[in-house]
């Protein structure tokens, strides 16, 4: 099979996130492949171990990709494409990502294309089934489970704390959710395999794509931090006390009833 790897460079979820003049600000930050996108590395592998084949990770973004594509690679990726937007791309958004990958694939004969479900920076979902849409092929988001027989694909997928059982034929792009498997850790031999794989770097003009072509359809007015939380309050006196006086705050001070 031919399989391929939707891959972002996200923030560290460990790390305390920073925000100065309406910016995210980088310096110091540690980054990591999108959780979810680890799901989608891990079940492209387990799938290419059973049925055989190939699975190529491809990422969108700046030369420092290439520490988190090279650590899908030391997972068991068998090669890895970095689109270099770094001096093309101002202020891209999901349509600029999925308008690349989709230029990028649009020849490759894809038998399955996994993406994670989100990427915990942005969360909106949408490369994914954007990158489908372009190609014409079928999609299914937010997968906890997917069967391969032959032409056929049988997926579970998550809806809202139930599931559901869907059919499709390949070609076809999933977007892994959690529970889908337990992604593993590079071991040392994959860590020093990993440095020997291909990893094959690109530009815009290698897709034939212009700047106008993947100029971002959204604009970001500004970035903020959540207000902090205040510190809980603890209710004392009777039971029918502490009801009155829960009702009263949650009228006059939260205002939600």
């Amino acid at each position: 099979m031919n399989i391929y790897v939707l891959l972002k460079r996200t923030f560290d979820t460990e790390e305390k996130i920073t925000v100065a003049n309406g910016a995210i600000q980088e310096d110091g930050a540690e980054f990591i492949i999108n959780p979810y996108d680890e799901y989608a590395v891990e079940e492209a592998i387990q799938i290419r171990d059973a049925k055989g084949g190939e699975v190529t990770v491809v990422s969108v973004g700046s030369e420092e990709s290439e520490k988190q594509l090279r650590t899908a690679l030391a997972m068991g990726a068998d090669k890895a494409v970095l689109i270099n937007t770094e001096d093309d791309v101002e202020g891209g958004d999901q349509f600029t990502t999925a308008k690349i990958l989709a230029e990028f694939l649009k020849d490759k004969d894809a038998d399955l294309i996994i993406a994670g479900n989100v990427a915990i920076d942005g969360g909106s979902g949408q490369v994914g089934p954007r990158v489908a849409e372009q190609l014409n092929i079928p999609y299914v988001t937010t997968i906890t489970k997917i069967e391969i027989d032959g032409e056929q694909a049988t997926i579970t997928r998550d809806v809202e704390g139930d599931s559901e059982v869907i059919e499709a034929s390949l070609p076809l792009l999933v977007t892994a959710q959690q529970g889908l498997n337990d992604p593993r850790y590079p071991s040392l031999p994959g860590i020093m395999k990993a440095k020997k794989k291909p990893l094959e770097e690109l530009e815009l003009d290698d897709l034939d794509l212009d700047e106008d072509e993947v100029e971002a359809k959204t604009k970001t007015l500004d970035i903020f931090l959540p207000p902090k939380k205040e510190a809980g309050r603890v209710l004392e006196g009777d039971l029918s006390d502490q009801v009155r006086e829960l009702v009263n705050v949650l009228h006059k001070e939260a205002k939600v009833i």
